[in-house]
């Protein structure tokens, strides 16, 4: 995964597509804007993949996630090992 700071999102390319979510840092609190995988890799568990990383990535860093985009917000949910991640 890779941070593009230019454009604040989270970027994780999978066979020559770009994964990523649009995020916001406001102290130690990681708003996830959006996230989003292009059509070539849906179903493929590329977003998962790239959630996975952003909760790794948080909670390396003690960061709090407030997942605004509603898959950010389902994954969260889904998977308990980081549900102390959300703000």
């Amino acid at each position: 995964m890779k941070n593009n700071h230019e454009l604040s999102r989270y970027e994780l390319e999978i066979s020559g597509q770009i994964a990523y979510a649009n995020y916001r840092l406001q102290a130690n609190i990681l708003n996830l804007d959006y996230v989003f995988a292009p059509e070539e890799l849906r179903g493929t568990g590329a977003a998962g993949k790239l959630m996975e990383e952003i909760a790794q990535l948080a909670k390396k860093n003690n960061l709090k996630i407030n997942p605004i985009c509603g898959y950010a917000a389902v994954w969260l949910r889904k998977h308990k090992e980081y549900h102390d991640l959300v703000a």
